[in-house]
């Protein structure tokens, strides 16, 4: 490393920023990151849960915080790309404030249906609900929340006419997609994996570029007709803006070498998040694409949230 900065870094312990409770998805994926950071870096991570907000209190802080390093955040580039279309006085974008590290992974996300539903592909699901406009319905952990977000792109890529129900998060809304009192949702696959192979639900796509391992036989969205249908929740290590260059370089070089051990992929493997380290160009790239791709869906639909 060629400046001061990057040799004498890190000199002291790290805080990594988790904009979601403690016990969930995010902070599991911070803390297993952060032990085996820390081992490479020889100083202590300490996993600081700033939840709330639509994860923007997180980032808030994150956006405040001094650009030496010391100050990290897995968050997602979905939820910083959604959040400025419903808050109008948010303190801080995304483009503006963070530098990315590294993605992390992403968690694949099914198109999954009742069982009791007849339809066992996509293109079924289409033709069914054509001829039953307005009379299935799909569950979501909120309005304009991810779940939500894709099945309004769904609806927008297949000219189908779906109700939502809003819930307060998936647990919440399993009982009634189980019973069939809503029919569909677009979600995370780890909560739904023991009721799809119990036969209770059933996953009609994953909406990746490429099948998912915990379920190797349900096709793609490309595969099932939607081709460009893509979407994910996504894990990304983020630092404030201005952080030197080289300490970016320096910590994205020690993420991607913990992300290549293959106990760490079989730990999030296991919680169904597939491992795709990277470059940080690779994710500033992609961010005005997924920013132009949600504010698309969200003025198509007309999602406000008062």
């Amino acid at each position: 490393m060629s400046s001061a900065n990057a040799q004498a870094y890190p000199n002291k312990s790290i805080k990594l920023i988790a904009p979601y409770p403690p016990g969930g998805g995010v902070d599991t994926v911070a803390r297993l990151l952060a032990e085996r950071l820390a081992a490479r870096l020889g100083q202590q991570i300490i996993v600081d849960n700033k939840p709330g907000a639509g994860a923007t209190i997180g980032g808030d802080a994150l956006a405040k915080s001094a650009p030496d390093g010391y100050a990290l955040m897995l968050g997602s580039v979905i939820d910083y790309s959604t959040a400025p279309l419903f808050q109008k006085s948010l303190g801080f974008d995304m483009r503006r404030d963070f530098t990315p590290v590294v993605e992390v992974g992403f968690g694949t996300v099914g198109l999954i249906v009742t069982a009791d539903l007849p339809a066992r592909s996509v293109q079924e699901l289409i033709a069914l609900a054509k001829a039953r406009p307005g009379s299935l319905s799909f569950a979501s952990t909120g309005t304009g929340a991810l779940h939500h977000l894709n099945m309004e792109m769904f609806k927008q890529q297949t000219g189908v006419d779906l109700v939502h129900v809003p819930y307060k998060g998936t647990t919440q809304f399993l009982p009634d997609l189980l019973a069939g009192r809503v029919q569909i949702t677009m979600d995370s696959m780890p909560a739904h994996l023991p009721h799809i192979k119990s036969g209770k639900t059933r996953a009609l796509a994953v909406a990746s570029t490429q099948r998912s391992a915990m379920l190797p036989d349900v096709p793609t969205m490309a595969e099932a007709g939607l081709p460009g249908f893509e979407t994910a929740t996504n894990y990304t290590l983020f630092a404030p803006a201005n952080t030197p260059r080289d300490i970016i370089a320096m910590l994205n070089k020690v993420a991607n070498e913990v992300l290549r051990q293959a106990e760490l992929r079989e730990r999030l493997l296991a919680l169904g998040i597939v491992v795709t380290g990277g470059t940080s160009e690779e994710v500033q790239a992609r961010i005005p694409l997924e920013m132009s791709k949600w504010a698309t869906v969200v003025k198509t639909a007309n999602i406000k949230i008062e």
